[in-house]
């Protein structure tokens, strides 16, 4: 992978409670935006944006699992804001709503220890 785009990711997953603009990113790597976007679908498959949402999502189940926080604060912490859309975009990726999520994950931890 390139190493602009390995830096790039880095910053988002340093900065993952914060908005990163696209100009921002791309000047952190020194190239354009249109070549900083170019580049970074070029190698992940997808744009910056859908990237940092996902690398979000990931962060909110992870927490969802080892964590006692509440939704709200989950949210907080990954810098998302609208409680639809995260539980819409949740869903979509892994098949639950967070609530459901931690539901099914307790579930599966209890039983794991039995």
């Amino acid at each position: 992978m390139d190493q602009r785009i390995r830096l790039a990711i880095t910053l988002m997953q340093d900065e993952l409670r914060r908005e990163l603009p696209l100009a921002e990113l791309a000047r952190a790597v020194y190239l354009s935006p249109s070549r900083f976007q170019h580049l970074f679908k070029a190698e992940t498959g997808t744009t910056p944006a859908h990237y940092l949402r996902k690398l979000r999502l990931e962060h909110a189940k992870g927490l969802l699992e080892t964590s006692l926080l509440g939704i709200k604060q989950i949210m907080h912490s990954v810098g998302l804001k609208d409680r639809s859309h995260f539980e819409r975009e949740f869903k979509k990726l892994y098949g639950l709503t967070p609530r459901q999520y931690r539901a099914t994950a307790l579930l599966s931890s209890t039983a794991k220890r039995s």
